[in-house]
C-alpha cells in the first residue's frame, strides 16, 4: 500500500500511465494533488483521478524549472 502511495504521488507530466480501466496515455497535466490529464492518443484527452492510476509504464524526464535563470 505504501509503495502504491509513493508511485501515485510521483506520477508528474511526461510518464506514461495505465489506468484501471485498461487506457494507457502520456500525463500532459497535472491538474491538482486528485486530477490528471492523459493523452490517449488520437488527439483525445481525458481528465483522471490520481486514484484510478493502476501502472506506471514509463517515467517522463524531470522538467526543467522554468523559473530558474539562465
Amino acid at each position: 500500500l505504501k509503495k502504491r502511495q509513493e508511485m501515485l504521488s510521483a506520477v508528474r507530466r511526461g510518464d506514461t500511465v495505465v489506468t484501471g480501466g485498461g487506457f494507457v496515455g502520456k500525463v500532459t497535466k497535472v491538474i491538482d494533488d486528485h486530477e490528471l490529464e492523459i493523452d490517449l492518443g488520437g488527439g483525445t484527452k481525458v481528465t483522471a483521478l490520481r486514484s484510478t492510476i493502476s501502472d506506471v509504464r514509463v517515467k517522463g524526464e524531470p522538467v526543467a524549472n522554468q523559473n530558474a535563470k539562465k
